[in-house]
């Protein structure tokens, strides 16, 4: 066999029966209208090569021809042509809509786990990592830009002589110029055989292919549109998604759901636990950080009998309240954040004397920012000088949970919460999870579903093999 056995490919097309790609997919073509389309299937399993390599598509098209486990896996023999690179992004586009992409694949890949017996564990641990977006806060032109100057110093290491001939840098503000510019350059560099063929510069080409045709193809593109700014801290935020996880103590993830930046994790638990457990999963303690330990969270687990392992926060709970529910609470910046995303920029601690009320803490918010707020009305008072929502400490809400997390067995279990953070740096750095590679929820959504996927297989697969 050409193909070792211990090849990652191999073990995960002998492991995994495709053939449901085709089920969940079948809507979304026509078998009676047209030429044949290529197998949903094979498509599919392009898309899995593409995360696990991080390769452009036309890089993956390319290592497609002569990677001989790239074929096996693809189930081609070896002299069969491969797909055009444009094909890749119309499966993405078209193939994949109205598809949850990202339940489908956790669920296949749970069932896979449960049935080889290498997930055995009744507990989940539960945390959300951040994906920046492909164009952090930069504009589409200098995204390109950005790209294009990455291509022209790759050329400069092997022919510098070559910046003669390329044309003049724009000088205006305008995309259109900065794409016009762009492709002016490939053409210049494509003219050099030499060059074109050398893998370094090669590759390279293709990222600015890639890139100048995602931006020609968002006609309303202002940035990215769907990602938003959220908060590690006081003093960091970023532009991008979120992806709320829930992952077995084996370190195989058992649910996830991908959202814009700004969305709070203390909403998600709910709904993790219950994809967990539809998954087929057995679901008796929740492992997560003070981002969980709200009262909607802990009244939700006591009913379920599920054992919460989160440490309280002072000021986790909102209370009663009517509008002002959409507050939602940034642990990493301790701060509040409001409906339009704005966190507020300091907090006093408001002590009741000689009162049977509870302490409050009180945030203020820039006024100058709500002043031109969007959603001002009924949220801002016209002409207040101070805009500031308080919150009321009610730690007499909490006392088993506060109890609880004094004990051996709390301490004892909160010790494990250290293995989902290896597996969000694991997402990060060996699979590319730390920025999108698209424009977009939808284009983040895949990109989520196809890395979690290929993540769990590979636990899984190691996991069989120590069996």
């Amino acid at each position: 066999m050409l193909i070792p056995t211990d090849n990652f490919l191999r073990q995960m097309k002998e492991l995994v029966d495709f053939s449901f790609v085709e089920e969940e997919l079948q809507d979304n073509y026509c078998l009676d209208n047209g030429r044949n389309a290529e197998p949903p299937v094979r498509m599919f399993k392009y898309l899995l090569l593409k995360q696990i390599y991080d390769l452009s598509d036309a890089d993956l098209v390319e290592r497609a021809r002569y990677d001989l486990s790239f074929k096996y896996f693809l189930d081609l023999i070896p002299e069969a042509p491969v797909i055009h690179s444009s094909s890749l992004t119309k499966f993405r586009r078209l193939r994949l809509k109205d598809k949850d992409l990202m339940d489908i694949l956790v669920e296949k890949t749970v069932a896979l786990a449960l049935e080889h017996k290498v997930l055995k564990s009744q507990t989940i641990i539960m945390d959300a990592t951040h994906t920046t977006s492909r164009f952090h806060a930069k504009t589409a032109k200098e995204y390109v830009q950005e790209k294009s100057k990455v291509l022209r110093k790759a050329v400069y290491q092997y022919q510098a002589s070559l910046q003669e001939k390329f044309p003049p840098k724009p000088t205006t503000k305008s995309l259109e110029d900065e794409i016009t510019y762009t492709n002016a350059l490939l053409r210049v560099i494509e003219k050099e055989e030499h060059l074109q063929h050398l893998p370094a510069i090669k590759e390279k080409i293709n990222m600015v292919k890639e890139v100048v045709e995602d931006v020609q193809e968002e006609v309303t593109y202002g940035g990215d549109p769907d990602a938003r700014k959220g908060y590690k801290s006081a003093d960091y935020s970023f532009l991008g998604y979120k992806t709320h996880l829930a992952m077995a103590m084996e370190r195989i993830i058992t649910a996830a759901e991908v959202t814009s930046g700004e969305k709070n994790d203390t909403k998600y638990l709910k709904k993790l636990v219950q994809t967990s457990k539809k998954n087929g999963v057995t679901v008796k303690t929740v492992i997560g950080d003070t981002a969980y330990s709200s009262k909607d969270n802990l009244q939700y687990t006591k009913e379920e009998g599920i054992q919460l392992i989160s440490r309280l926060h002072p000021v986790i709970t909102n209370g009663k309240r009517t509008k002002e529910e959409e507050f939602a609470f940034n642990k990493d910046a301790d701060m509040f954040v409001c409906p339009a995303g704005h966190l507020a920029t300091t907090k006093y601690l408001k002590k009741r004397t000689g009162s049977s009320q509870n302490t409050q803490l009180k945030y203020y918010f820039d006024v100058e920012k709500c002043k031109v707020c969007p959603l001002r009305e009924g949220c801002y008072k016209e002409g207040a000088k101070t805009r500031t929502y308080s919150v009321t400490i009610k730690s007499n809400e909490h006392l088993e949970q506060e109890a609880f997390q004094e004990t051996e067995e709390f301490k004892r279990m909160a010790k494990e919460r250290y293995k989902i953070e290896a597996k969000n740096s694991e997402l990060k750095h060996r699979h590319g999870y730390e920025r999108a590679n698209s424009s977009g929820l939808f284009g983040m959504k895949i990109q989520g579903a196809a890395t979690i996927f290929v993540t769990n297989m590979k636990r899984i697969i190691k996991l069989i093999n120590e069996k």
